[in-house]
Formats: C-alpha cells, sequence, structure tokens
C-alpha cells in the first residue's frame, strides 16, 4: 500500500468558505458578548464601591483594585506559587540614589575607559604602536626630503648642461 493511505488523501477535498452574512453574524455576537461583560463588570464594581463606603473600611482594598474574572470572585483560593506584584510609589522610587550596574553594563563602561586612556596615550606618543609609526614618518620624511634635494641637482645640472650646451654652439657659429 502507498505512504498515505487510501486514495486522494485530504488534498482533493472541495473547500469550504464562509460567508458574508456568517461573518456578520460572528461580528455582532461578539459585541454583544463584550458589551455584557462591560454591564457586568461595571455593576460589580458599583456594588464593591457600595460596600466600601457602606462599611468604611479599608481592608478589603484588594477586592475592589484587582478584577476577578470567571470563579475567581466566587472561590476564595490563595496560591502560594504566586508572586504579589507590588505597586511602587513615585516618592518611593529612588533616582538619584548608586544604581547597581549590570555586569555587561560595567565592563563595556571599563572598556570605553581603556579604549580612551589608550587613545590618550597614543597621541601622546607613549604606545608601542604609536612609536612605531612616528619612526615610520621620520623616515618616510628624511626620503622625501631626499628625493627633492635629488631633483634640485638634476635640475641644477640640466640647466649647467643646457647652458654650457648654448655657450658651445653660440661659439661654433661664430
Amino acid at each position: 500500500m502507498p505512504k498515505g493511505g487510501k486514495k486522494g488523501g485530504h488534498k482533493g477535498r472541495m473547500r469550504t468558505y464562509t460567508s458574508p452574512e456568517e461573518i456578520d453574524a460572528q461580528m455582532k455576537a461578539e459585541k454583544e458578548r463584550k458589551k455584557r461583560e462591560e454591564e457586568e463588570e461595571a455593576s460589580n464594581d458599583n456594588l464593591v464601591e457600595e460596600k466600601l463606603q457602606g462599611s468604611g473600611s479599608e481592608d478589603s482594598d484588594d477586592e475592589g483594585s484587582s478584577k476577578k474574572r470567571g470563579l475567581e470572585g466566587l472561590i476564595e483560593i490563595e496560591n502560594p506559587n504566586r508572586v504579589a506584584q507590588k505597586s511602587k510609589k513615585v516618592t518611593d522610587i529612588e533616582l538619584e540614589g548608586p544604581r547597581q550596574l549590570s555586569r555587561r553594563e560595567r565592563e563595556e563602561i571599563e572598556r570605553q575607559q581603556a579604549k580612551e586612556r589608550y587613545m590618550k596615550m597614543h597621541l601622546a606618543g607613549k604606545t608601542d604602536q604609536a612609536k612605531a609609526d612616528l619612526a615610520r614618518l621620520a623616515i618616510i620624511r628624511k626620503q622625501r626630503e631626499e628625493a627633492a634635494r635629488k631633483k634640485e641637482q638634476e635640475k641644477k645640472a640640466k640647466e649647467a648642461a643646457a647652458t654650457a650646451a648654448r655657450g658651445v654652439n653660440s661659439l661654433s657659429l661664430k
């Protein structure tokens, strides 16, 4: 028997498409469901506020601040593994205090400082690479000066030869 079992398989089946009327009906049902949920939440919030105002105590503060969904409102179960999010007040946050840097941040800062120190030493000519560069530049300057001197001497020699040749030519013509 060939791989895949029966002849044809699932690829030859006819495709079905959702009609626009069905899509509209689904959208309306979804909107109605959301409206009902919002109304229920609003009524639950009103009841909680009335209870808080009527009792005058603020012990059940976490019931009003956190929205309970589904059966959570009916059954009070506390998960021992759940870590409660602690909200921080703006006054409690220390912005100006010394902040602990992560290892990567610390290493990045150290790397930048080392690079800056090296560049200062390099510009002052104290590193091996800077000394090698300066020596290379001095050699190049000497070579260029020698080349300029040689050109000048050759130019003078050509001029002298040209003037001597003119002098010989002028004497031979006389």
